[in-house]
């Protein structure tokens, strides 16, 4: 029989055998669907997401042939075929061209104007920023630059469309709208449209002049050029004139990347070491979790299969066409499996991109299904079924003919060389792993190979851990007692499982090491502007009536907050106050942040809104402003009780109390002045800040105070001290870890139990007949279940602590500071992994299960 009839038999016998066990052949398809679904859909979401150069061309060139940007400056120019990407001056100063020499070149084509910026917008609470662009809307070569959804587009300076997010913000069609600055004009808005890349924040566009505000707009030139496509050479010659060119025919169809001139080429040159290594860890565990969690299918139905491979090798059949007969198994159900999860992965893609749009600003481009990754998708999943069969069918191909034929099963004792191999691979996956946390270059590379070699190391341990298990359950009670021994009796459907937990939790757990030791760095470096919850409005050089109006707006939006002056030394000129201690060269500060519009606080006490403080130094400080003296803020720990205050030529020792500030590299002021210290040096004091307090704001108030604050002058800002706040992308990658984690680990464990329980149906029943209540299968369930999960998540947490730590030295290491590196163990995580989900998942199989089974006959 020829190689390629002999596959024709076994997948036609597996194709039979598929149809024939519907059920099993159901959860081989969802366990290897799931994960291909899962990617597929992820990959399109993000794939429409991002706007590639091509997908962007329209919203950026609207319907031009290119975009030519001249910059003030006049000098040659080089760039990437696309400018956004790299671009840089390159040759001595020269007179920009004009309009008429890039028509010129461009052979006469048509130039519209362009203008693209930003402006101060008045609002009903005050000011918001809006985002702008000037052209003539009417021209066809704009023609997608915004869209039109009611009234109509501008036809004069004087107007203007707007889109929602600014409408919102207090207008209606027919209004002017009101821009900040001198000189500043007031188009009328005579329709909505929206931004093509703007989604949620506010968008205008008129004609050229409509929203030019003086001193806002710089001396380069925008030009849209009509006409036929602008080559590559062309482009070269406008940077030689110095301009830069976006090129629809360039980024439609570019040039080979060596005419990208070399210093730009070096900027975007490499690829990020981390980000391969990162990508090839999910890529091997992933490939492992699939295979590992297919692995018992494909074992209880090499089981089924048993004595049909049996017959056919007592008839003369050679092990490898056993093998061949459970690895078309794989062959059937991958390749279904893998065009029933790409399939299912676009519907879902496409059913996310609207959900996932509302959480963005900008618009997301075409949907766009990226066959080529797709393919590669459903290749990994077909690959992934295949691999999953391999060791199935390795053992069916070995099987006692005899005693299947009898009637008999019982898997081989475990290999002495098994264990060894896992200690070994365990031994130097440490060892890499140590490697690389202290490596200079490539140690992402050295710990993701130590992750996938610790990973491995614990597969080849894991039958030596059940049968350990086994033995170890001797004084259990009946059911978890019988679930352990039967563990380790199949171990071909419980180690893959077991297995399959362990690299799930293993996973999770390196990951939540590596997120959370890194927002430890963050939250222990962060340095507070204010005092925890404190507020305040700052600003520098403000009038006295202009701190008067700042008052009245923030207790206009915010009634029930007390607010009040902060006064501080003027800084300007001879002004300036500077504190030395005696007998100490230097400044006692390297530098402050100048949180409250001047380094130097006037008060009786120190004001609640500067941070840094202990109780007992605000104490201190208190009763020495008291006195008429200071307060100075050092880096280091100073001694003594007096303090030097200079200003210009006017000079005075006077008492102090010195504070050591250690909450981050600048502190948040020099010194808090007396006013009797002021009075002695002659400063000029005045209100530099407000302190708002006493009322908890909401996010919609702290949005209107700001409005507020930024319609009165754009030189002051309102600020809320809360702490470190966690990124919403850190606190996102963190929920999606324990859902994963969860969801695979659920899966896991629950499919490789109720495989066991199909595959001891004849065990069950034969208890049930010797007098085993209906609810010890119940019990029994559970318990095979609570071990899978139990012994997995104990293995999978103690190996993932070796890459997880291994990835926090220099994820959290600093080259420029002396902090680092930091470790942060998601306790809560890992105690959910191990015992929580080991639970939940037993109450769910014992819930689940039914009691009561037919009687089977059985030989053994």
């Amino acid at each position: 029989m020829s190689r390629l009839t002999g596959w024709r038999l076994a997948l036609r016998m597996a194709r039979r055998e598929a149809l024939r066990a519907k059920g099993r052949s159901v959860l081989v398809l969802v366990m290897i669907a799931l994960p291909v679904l899962a990617v597929t859909a992820a990959d399109v979401v993000l794939q429409t997401q991002d706007v590639s150069s091509v997908e962007g061309l329209d919203r950026r060139l609207g319907s031009a042939a290119a975009q030519v940007v001249v910059p003030a400056e006049g000098r040659p120019m080089i760039q990437a075929f696309d400018p956004e990407q790299g671009s840089s001056t390159h040759g001595r100063k020269q007179d920009p061209p004009t309009a008429a020499d890039i028509s010129a070149v461009l052979g006469g084509a048509r130039l519209v104007e362009e203008r693209v910026g930003g402006v101060d917008v008045r609002t009903d609470k005050g000011s918001a920023w809006a985002q702008t662009t000037q052209v003539d809307l009417r021209d066809p070569i704009a023609a997608g630059l915004a869209e039109l959804t009611s009234g109509r587009l501008p036809d004069r300076p004087e107007e203007v469309v707007v889109n929602q997010a600014l409408l919102d913000k207090g207008y209606a069609v027919g209004d002017r709208l009101e821009l900040r600055g001198r000189d500043a004009p007031s188009p009328v808005i005579v329709g909505v449209a929206e931004s093509p890349e703007a989604r949620d924040y506010p968008f205008a566009a008129g004609p050229v002049g409509s929203l030019d505000v003086a001193g806002g707009y710089s001396a380069g030139r925008t030009w849209m050029a009509g006409g036929g496509p602008v080559s590559w050479e062309t482009v070269t010659k406008l940077n030689a004139m110095g301009a830069t060119v976006l090129s629809r025919a360039v980024i439609e169809d570019p040039p080979p990347p060596s005419e990208i001139p070399e210093e730009i080429r070096a900027w975007s040159s490499g690829t990020d070491d981390a980000f391969l290594a990162a990508v090839a860890l999910i890529v091997v565990m992933a490939l492992l979790e699939v295979v590992l969690l297919a692995g018992p299918a494909f074992a209880v139905s090499a089981r089924r299969q048993s004595r049909s491979l049996a017959l056919m090798a007592a008839s003369g059949g050679t092990p490898a066409q056993s093998r061949r007969v459970v690895l078309a198994g794989g062959v059937v159900l991958g390749g279904a499996a893998a065009a029933l999860g790409v399939g299912l992965g676009i519907g879902a893609g496409w059913l996310l991109v609207p959900l996932v749009q509302r959480m963005s600003s900008t618009w997301f481009g075409p949907f766009d299904v990226p066959w080529l990754h797709l393919a590669g998708v459903a290749a990994f999943g077909l690959a992934s079924a295949v691999l999953a069969a391999v060791v199935p069918a390795w053992i069916a191909s070995r099987q006692d003919v005899v005693a299947v034929l009898a009637g008999r099963r019982a898997d081989r004792p475990p290999s002495v060389r098994s264990p060894i191999l896992g200690l070994v691979l365990l031994g130097a996956g440490v060892a890499a792993a140590a490697y690389g946390a202290s490596a200079s270059q490539n140690g992402e590379v050295l710990i993701a190979g130590a992750a996938i070699l610790a990973v491995l190391g614990m597969i080849f341990v894991v039958p030596v851990v059940v049968a350990g298990v086994a033995r170890l359950a001797g004084r259990l009670p009946l059911s978890p007692r019988y679930a352990a021994r039967d563990a380790a009796r199949h171990r071909t459907r419980t180690v893959p499982a077991v297995a399959a937990v362990a690299a799930t939790v293993a996973g999770v757990v390196a990951l939540g090491i590596a997120v959370t030791s890194d927002e430890a760095e963050n939250r222990d470096t962060y340095t507070p502007t204010l005092a925890m919850g404190q507020a305040a409005v700052t600003g520098y050089g403000l009038s006295p009536a202009r701190w008067t109006e700042l008052e009245e707006a923030v207790r206009r939006e915010a009634p029930h907050a007390d607010v009040a002056p902060i006064a501080g030394v003027i800084e300007r000129g001879r002004n300036r106050v500077e504190l030395t201690a005696p007998g100490h060269h230097g400044a006692l500060v390297d530098s402050t942040t100048v949180n409250f519009g001047s380094s130097t606080l006037v008060a009786d006490s120190v004001p609640a809104a500067v941070p840094g403080l202990s109780a007992a130094d605000r104490e201190r400080a208190d009763a020495v402003l008291a006195r008429g003296g200071v307060v100075a803020f050092a880096d280091d720990r100073m001694d003594g009780d007096a303090a030097v205050v200079t200003r210009g030529t006017e000079r005075a020792t006077l008492p102090a109390a010195y504070v050591h500030f250690e909450a981050g590299p600048d502190a948040p002021l020099a010194a808090v002045l007396s006013p009797a210290a002021v009075d002695r040096v002659g400063a000029e004091a005045g209100t530099v800040a407000l302190a708002v307090s006493g009322a908890e704001l909401s996010a919609a108030q702290r949005e209107n105070v700001s409005e507020a604050v930024a319609g009165v002058t754009t030189n002051a800002g309102f600020y809320v001290e809360r702490g470190y706040q966690a990124d919403q992308g850190t606190v996102i990658v963190q929920l999606v870890l324990a859902a994963l984690g969860a969801v695979l680990m659920l899966g896991g464990t629950l499919t490789a139990t109720f495989l066991a329980l199909s595959d001891a149906r004849p065990d069950l029943a034969t208890l049930s007949a010797v007098g085993a209540s209906p609810r010890r299968r119940r019990w029994i369930a559970a318990s095979y279940a609570l071990v899978v999960g139990f012994v997995g998540s104990v293995l999978g947490a103690a190996v993932g602590f070796i890459p997880g730590l291994a990835v926090a030295v220099p994820l959290t290491s600093s080259a420029y500071s002396d902090t680092g590196p930091y470790l942060d163990v998601p306790w809560l995580l890992v105690v959910g992994l191990v015992l929580g989900l080991p639970l939940v998942t037993a109450l769910v199989v014992g819930a689940a299960t039914r009691s009561r089974l037919p009687l089977v006959a059985r030989l053994d």
